[in-house]
């Protein structure tokens, strides 16, 4: 079957270097490419074409935006979606207007990558302080470099709160109890949007959940995955 990982605004495949190995049981793992494209349903298009046949379906943060587009365009297609630390309201004017604010800097200015200060709050507080993750994390954004950054920051954000109903695969939506970027309240109004979706609130970790909770959010895909394909073996019995 094979899963399908999507990552955050200015991370990388290496987001999941934790969190893939312990995927093993669901098969091949392949990482779509958020990279190229300027709106959602391009980058959901773009995915599509490299997944596997029947995959589950796993996004974090800004790549989550992405997988309720993946999921609405081809239902037949993903077998479980599992939203983590995202939110289907759109950008507010005052964060349009800080979007392009950012991305009207003069085109002179070298790109000098994510701030500290700005991954640290996508953490723990516990782990606010861990210098060598945060660098690990700014080094992705680094990897990508300044086109990428322009890219996924002027990308629209529509709502998509009166489009979750189109959603029809199993799904299980995550949040953190201590993410200070995505509110537990958003994930609710996603779970409460999708048809028999589940909501799981995550202690002890920040907004970067595959990175500080991988054990804990593996085992709840894994779960899921499980859940799923028993679904989908009773309803071909029917």
């Amino acid at each position: 079957m094979g899963v399908v990982l999507l990552p955050g605004f200015m991370l990388d495949a290496g987001m999941w270097d934790e969190l893939a190995p312990l995927l093993a049981p669901l098969g091949p793992v392949h990482h779509g490419d958020l990279f190229q494209d300027g709106t959602l349903p391009a980058m959901a298009a773009r995915v599509l074409a490299g997944a596997p046949d029947r995959f589950v379906l796993v996004g974090f943060s800004m790549g989550g935006f992405v997988a309720r587009e993946v999921a609405r365009m081809a239902p037949g297609r993903v077998r479980a979606l599992v939203l983590v630390a995202t939110s289907a309201r759109g950008d507010s004017a005052a964060q349009q207007a800080r979007r392009q604010a950012v991305a009207g800097r003069p085109a002179d200015q070298a790109f000098r990558g994510m701030s500290r200060a700005a991954i640290a709050r996508g953490l723990h507080p516990g782990r606010a302080g861990d210098a060598a993750l945060v660098d690990r994390l700014r080094a992705m954004g680094d990897r990508l470099g300044a086109e990428v950054f322009l890219r996924q920051t002027l990308l629209p954000r529509p709502p998509f709160d009166d489009r979750l109903g189109e959603i029809a695969c199993p799904t299980l939506v995550v949040a953190a109890a201590q993410d200070a970027l995505r509110s537990v309240e958003e994930a609710r109004e996603i779970a409460d949007g999708i048809p028999g979706a589940r909501l799981v609130v995550i202690e002890g970790s920040g907004h970067m959940i595959p990175v500080e909770a991988p054990a804990a959010l593996a085992r709840l895909i894994l779960d899921l995955a499980s859940q799923a394909e028993t679904w989908a073996i009773q309803s071909s019995r029917l």
